[in-house]
């Protein structure tokens, strides 16, 4: 539910003189969250403009075929009919503000917020405004869990590291009874046990098969189906939620070899990764027990200069973590400097990936934890114990 006094006393902090919440067709879909606009209602047609003061009185600008479109938001109404009109229209919403800020980030440098089209920019330009990212804003009405969020993640990774168990164990017989088990029976497993524990995902997990686990974001399937047997490394990618309304993401990697002693190259790659994602945990915790703010970037950089230190920095090919909400990768603060340069603030009441990894051609080792803030600043790092040495299968 849209709060007014909440959405404008972070538009007060933020320094601007307003927040303009403006879609056309759904384009805008963290504008439609904000405001409240959902099913149905994300299906207008007409562009519309929500405009929050820092203090006083919202207004609305909305067409004419579809004027009971912000009725649930308090407020004042316009409504326009010509494209004059329109424009017109956002002028009188601007009107006495100099700073507002939008879901646009220059030069595209986060495209994750980067919502509103340059011609939208353009017209409240026109206006004598300055328009800056609304990145933070947005996170305190998109990305924040409350309580019952918060509990369904912790159900969710209990049950997700619970999966493991059961993927390995399912690995086990299997490769002890027929000498092999293929990556989608384990794949059909994990989905099994998903579904057992009342849960959902909105794509199948991971599980990669040497060369397969070098590849980031390998698509298991039929088409390219590896066996696992005596002597193969196996990465296992997976995440669920639970199956019910509102519920939030839990996202987890893990590697396992099957043998009886893992082979020194796994060993040395994977002990650079883990290091890599204790090294970001550690520059998380330590931000917070300082209680100094915190930037997505920072989290990134700290995890990257241990893999580059190591000399795999080119083989290091993806940001660090992603934020984590209703969908998998949520609308909050990435944790990445590396593909954008993410420097909105890492705040209570939300969660990220932590989820290093160096991408060799014959092999890949990724070990992802999930990281989530609680309202008084306590730093927990979920799904159960972190992996301090390659999962052993003996056969």
């Amino acid at each position: 539910m849209f709060d007014l006094n909440a959405v404008q006393a972070a538009v007060r902090e933020s320094g601007c003189d307003g927040w303009l919440l403006y879609d056309f067709r759904g384009l805008n879909v963290l504008a439609q969250r904000v405001v409240g606009l959902a099913g149905k209602k994300s299906l207008l047609s007409r562009r519309w403009f929500y405009f929050v003061p820092a203090t006083g009185e919202p207004k609305k600008l909305v067409h004419t075929i579809e004027p009971a479109s912000l009725d649930h938001l308090p407020g004042s109404k316009t409504t326009y009919r010509r494209w004059q009109e329109l424009e017109a229209g956002v002028g009188a919403l601007l009107s006495g503000a100099k700073k507002v800020a939008m879901e646009y980030s220059p030069r595209n440098a986060n495209p994750y917020i980067s919502r509103v089209d340059a011609g939208t920019v353009e017209l409240v330009r026109s206006f004598g405004c300055e328009v800056v990212p609304s990145g933070d804003l947005i996170q305190l009405f998109e990305a924040v869990w409350d309580a019952d969020q918060e509990k369904s993640h912790f159900e969710a990774a209990k049950l997700c590291r619970a999966a493991y168990d059961v993927a390995f164990a399912f690995i086990a017989d299997e490769v002890k009874a027929k000498g092999k088990v293929m990556e989608t029976a384990v794949q059909a497993r994990i989905l099994k046990h998903f579904a057992d524990n009342g849960m959902t995902t909105y794509s199948p997990p991971i599980v990669g098969v040497g060369p397969h686990s070098g590849d980031p974001h390998f698509d298991t399937s039929p088409a390219t189906d590896m066996p696992i047997e005596k002597g193969s490394f196996v990465l296992i990618d997976l995440w669920a939620k639970m199956d019910r309304p509102r519920a939030v993401y839990a996202d987890y990697t893990r590697t396992l070899f099957v043998g009886d002693v893992v082979p020194e190259k796994y060993t040395k790659v994977f002990n650079v990764v883990a290091a890599a994602r204790d090294a970001g945990i550690k520059c998380v915790k330590d931000a917070f027990a300082a209680k100094r703010q915190l930037r997505g970037w920072e989290v990134d950089n700290a995890t990257r200069a241990v893999i580059e230190a190591a000399g795999y920095g080119d083989q290091y090919t993806h940001r660090t973590g992603h934020n984590i909400g209703q969908e998998v990768h949520g609308n909050g603060a990435h944790i990445d400097g590396l593909e954008t340069r993410d420097d909105r603030l890492i705040i209570p009441r939300t969660c990220f990936s932590i989820e290093p990894g160096i991408y060799l051609p014959e092999f890949g080792v990724r070990s992802e934890v999930d990281v989530y803030i609680d309202a008084a600043g306590t730093v927990h790092v979920t799904g159960g114990d972190l992996q301090t040495e390659i999962h052993r299968i003996v056969v």
